[in-house]
């Protein structure tokens, strides 16, 4: 066996972000755990970058029903019931853990986490640390690890190392390959795997994300032979920047108007009354997404291709307190968001769909779990704001256990596949194409192609593209470029798989807006099911509607 390093343990964790952390430390209960990451444990991933808040039901005049209600229907009805019944009545929980372990949110004068209201919401449970809630949760669980660490000794961190593929023993997963940072090949073997590699709306221009929100997740899940439902459903937040050029798409957090923000077209009109007058700009986000997108298209935008966001009718102290990450953030864009608005438009910023998981997140493949953004089913056509970070506790703890409770198994390692790995890898070295100039194209593709509003001629253009793309003889200038290239690789296929799914729905739903084809039914009386892809079969599922 041609490999650089050799690693065993019970539970691998790929993935360094609020579910992989979490699901590491549940992990460790249960025997040798190995968390391993591309980035810096808690500096990488989106969820550290996650500012809005914590859903959960904290109040008595809340329910547990009432959230699983508003989750279904702002999720177009696709969501997997079972999930969506599991995160409701498991966030408070979750959220109880991270409160005991130290995270400082912000609380009420009685003394209770402070709650405030999100898009698609009946009652004001998102909770928050300011508007940097994802960093507070980092860095508690970040504490938590290094406590595990310290007193259980069974947890090893490995970071930037880039998982490149899965390891198979017949039909289960057994383990990971991965590259350190010189290149080098490491084996990784487990009991179990979990993936919680987090999302992949890099594949886009414009995107929220972090630089490793490249989609690795879904592209080795599907290689290795799981199956994955619901591609097509990619959640442009409505808000992002876009001005200066190089802050395009960052974060404009849902927290803005759900402290009271308004929209404007450049007439200074406030259009979303013409879209949901009665939820205005706390509609859910697909609908506030199509509305910006539809003012800017019918040539109501401002100069640089926006809409504004304004909230310089709130006190400057609710703003410097409750908003102090956008404050600063456009202090240094020299734009002070207390007196004047700010220029906003979508951005590429969720992908709902992923791996299909059990309520144990157990994936379609023996030996694999799947926690966080890469797995699907828990927001089905669109997500709330608010319910990702309590899904990374809620179901990276549960990826965790049952991943530690799996029995110890004999995992034998086929040298074939570290000999091919090998083959891949030399094959970069000797390659004649950018990488960079690939992954430029691919973006620039899927934000023309395959963003909110899509047909089929247009997927398919887009599909042809990411397939030409695909043939490219990738180059690595060393070593140390190898994993650029099989990341490249890795956002081509995941790219693909968006663009496939969105051709099997022929429906406009949630966040998937397809502008050929004529509405017959609504979302809660759709025909259609999950769309589902994998190495063995593709398609979508029907049913009979209940009238």
């Amino acid at each position: 066996m041609r490999a650089d390093e050799v690693t065993d343990c019970h539970v691998l964790v790929i993935g360094s972000g609020g579910a992989g952390v979490r699901a590491a430390i549940e992990a460790s209960q249960y025997g040798e755990t190995v968390l391993i990451s591309k980035t810096i444990v808690g500096k990488g991933g989106c969820t550290t970058m996650a500012e809005g808040g914590y859903n959960a039901v904290l109040r008595d005049v809340d329910t547990c029903g009432g959230h699983y209600e508003d989750t279904m229907k702002g999720g177009a009805f696709l969501n997997e019931h079972g999930l969506v019944d599991i995160l409701t009545k498991e966030a408070p929980l979750r959220m109880g853990d991270l409160v005991k372990w130290g995270a400082v949110f912000d609380f009420t004068e009685n003394d209770e986490v402070a709650q405030r209201p999100f898009g698609g919401q009946r009652f004001p449970r998102t909770c928050y640390a300011g508007d940097r809630t994802g960093h507070e949760m980092m860095m508690t669980l970040t504490d938590r690890l290094l406590y595990v660490m310290e007193h259980a000794k069974n947890v090893t961190v490995l970071q930037e190392y880039t998982v490149i593929d899965l390891l198979k023993d017949g039909d289960s997963v057994i383990g990971a390959l991965a590259l350190d940072e010189k290149g080098d090949i490491v084996v990784m073997k487990a009991d179990s795997t979990i993936l919680a590699t987090g999302g992949g709306t890099r594949v886009y221009d414009i995107s929220t994300n972090s630089s490793s929100g490249t989609g690795d997740g879904y592209a080795m899940g599907y290689r290795a032979g799981a199956e994955l439902i619901d591609m097509e459903m990619v959640q442009f937040h409505p808000t992002g920047a876009i001005i200066p050029y190089d802050a395009r798409g960052r974060l404009v957090t849902e927290a803005v108007r759900g402290e009271g923000g308004v929209l404007k077209n450049a007439n200074g009109e406030r259009f979303m009354k013409a879209y949901d007058p009665a939820r205005m700009e706390l509609s859910t986000r697909d609908v506030v997404a199509r509305a910006i997108a539809t003012e800017i298209q019918k040539g109501r935008g401002t100069k640089n291709g926006g809409v504004y966001l304004d909230v310089t009718h709130l006190s400057r102290e609710q703003i410097e307190t409750r908003l102090p990450v956008m404050l600063e953030q456009f202090l240094k864009f020299g734009v002070d968001i207390r007196t004047t608005p700010m220029e906003v438009a979508p951005t590429a910023h969720h992908i709902m769909g992923g791996l299909r998981i059990t309520p144990e997140c157990r994936t379609t493949l023996a030996g694999l779990f799947a926690c966080g953004e890469v797995s699907g089913g828990v927001h089905g056509a669109n997500r709330l704001g608010g319910n990702a970070l309590a899904e990374t506790q809620v179901f990276g703890k549960r990826a965790g256990e049952a991943a530690g409770k799996a029995p110890v198994r004999k995992k034998s390692v086929d040298e074939r596949q570290v000999d091919a790995c090998r083959k891949r890898l030399d094959a970069f070295l000797s390659g004649s194409t950018n990488p960079v100039q690939v992954r430029t194209k691919l973006q620039l593709a899927m934000w023309e192609g395959a963003g909110i509003f899509r047909t089929a001629i247009t997927l398919e253009e887009t599909l042809h593209t990411i397939r030409h793309l695909q043939t490219m003889n990738l180059k690595a200038a060393s070593a140390r470029n190898l994993a650029e290239c099989c990341i490249v690789q890795n956002m081509c296929l995941t790219a693909s798989l968006i663009c496939r799914s969105a051709l099997l729905r022929t429906e406009s739903r949630g966040a998937h807006v397809r502008t050929d084809v004529a509405a017959t039914h609504d979302a809660e009386h759709s025909p259609f099911g999950h769309t589902f892809v994998s190495v063995t079969r593709e398609g979508i599922e029907t049913h009979e509607v209940k009238t």
